[in-house]
C-alpha cells in the first residue's frame, strides 16, 4: 500500500519501520526541527531524523503549519491509500481530511486517557492495564472511531518512560492488523462509549511534586508515572536527587517516628515512611548533575542523618 506518514515523536519509530518494509512511503511528514540542548542547534525529531538516516530525505516534509493551503493542496495531492498519523503534533484540519482514509494510533484504550500524556496518566491513576488504540482522526482530539486495540498489563516496576517503549513496540502489529483489514474491507469500526472518556492533559514541570504525606502505592505511581519527565525531585539533607524508581511497602505503623510523611526508616535500606503503616523503598534515584544509580551506590560516601527527611523539590498546588 501507499502510505503517507505523519509522525514527530519517537512513539512511532517502531511503526514507521514497520510500513517502509512492507509498504511503500510516499511521504514522511514531521515537526520543523527545533533547538534543543544547551548550545540551542536546531534538532530534527526522532521521526525526521530517521528518514534522514534511511535515505528519504527527499521525501521528508516538515512544514511549519500542516493547514496552510499551499500545504494542504501539496499533500492532498500526494497518490496514496492511507495516511498514518502517530504522535505528530499539529492537528490535521476537516478540509485536509476530506475524503482521505486516515488513521492515527494513540497510547490508550480509548475511551480512556483522551490527551496529550495517556501513558503517564494510566500510571498515575494506578490503572492494571493499558494498550493502543488505531482510530479515526475527529474533530475532537482523540474521538474517532475505534478501528482495532491491543492490550498489555502495567507492571508496578515500569516507568512511563519503559511503558512508553512497550506500548511504541506494540504498535506495529495493531497497525498491520488495521491495514490488511482496510485492504480487505473487513473493517468494523466502532464508536466510543462518551460516558467512560478521562482526559490526559499535557504535563508540566508544575507536575514534578511529590506527596509523602500519601500511601506509598500513591507515591510509586507518582514517581513512575513522571519518569523520565518531569520527574520528581527531592531533597534529602543537604542532597538534591530525581527519584527514578521506588518500591512500595508495608511497615509497622505503630513508631510515632515513622508516622511522619518522608522520615527516614532505614537509611540502608533506602525506606522513608509515608502515609502511616507504609512506606517507600528507594530503588533507583539520580543526583543532581550526576548518573542514574541504585540506593546502594548513593549512600556508599554519602552521610545520610537519622533525622533526615525526604521532601518535595516542586510544591504541591
Amino acid at each position: 500500500m501507499r502510505i503517507v506518514f505523519f509522525g514527530s515523536g519517537a512513539f512511532g519509530l517502531p511503526t514507521i519501520e514497520m510500513l517502509a518494509r512492507e509498504h511503500e512511503l510516499v511521504r514522511v511528514i514531521s515537526q520543523p526541527d527545533r533547538k534543543a540542548g544547551r548550545g540551542g542547534r536546531l534538532t530534527p525529531t526522532p521521526i525526521s531524523q530517521w528518514a534522514l538516516e534511511n535515505g528519504l530525505s527527499d521525501r521528508l516534509d516538515r512544514p511549519d503549519s500542516i493547514n496552510t493551503p499551499a500545504t494542504v493542496e501539496h499533500v492532498r495531492s500526494l497518490d496514496a491509500e492511507v495516511w498514518v498519523v502517530i504522535a505528530y503534533g499539529q492537528k490535521l484540519s476537516g478540509t485536509l481530511l476530506a475524503n482521505r482514509f486516515a488513521i492515527n494510533l494513540h497510547a490508550s484504550l480509548l475511551p480512556r486517557w483522551r490527551g496529550a500524556a495517556p501513558i503517564n496518566a494510566a500510571i498515575l491513576a494506578g490503572d492494571t492495564v493499558t494498550g493502543n488504540s488505531v482510530i479515526t482522526l475527529a474533530d475532537r482530539m482523540d474521538a474517532g472511531l475505534v478501528l482495532g486495540q491491543s492490550q498489555r498489563p502495567i507492571d508496578p516496576e515500569l516507568t512511563a518512560g519503559e511503558l512508553h517503549d512497550l506500548l511504541a513496540a506494540d504498535g506495529p502489529d495493531l497497525v498491520r492488523r488495521v491495514l490488511v483489514s482496510h485492504e480487505t474491507d473487513t473493517l468494523t469500526p466502532v464508536p466510543q462509549d462518551e460516558s467512560r472518556v478521562t482526559r490526559a492533559p499535557k504535563l508540566s514541570r508544575r507536575d514534578a511534586w511529590i506527596d509523602l504525606t500519601r500511601p506509598a502505592e500513591e507515591v510509586r505511581r507518582r514517581v513512575h508515572g513522571l519518569t523520565p519527565w518531569p520527574g520528581v525531585g527531592v531533597r534529602l539533607g543537604n542532597h538534591e536527587v530525581k527519584l527514578l524508581r521506588v518500591k512500595a511497602e508495608t511497615i509497622d505503623p505503630q513508631s510515632e517516628r515513622r508516622a511522619t510523611g518522608g522520615a527516614v526508616i532505614d537509611v540502608e535500606q533506602g525506606l522513608f515512611a509515608c502515609a502511616q503503616g507504609s512506606a517507600i523503598r528507594i530503588i533507583e534515584l539520580q543526583p543532581a548533575g550526576k548518573r542514574a544509580m541504585t540506593w546502594e551506590q548513593f549512600v556508599r560516601g554519602r552521610s545520610i542523618a537519622p533525622s533526615a527527611v525526604l521532601s518535595s523539590l516542586q510544591e504541591r498546588p
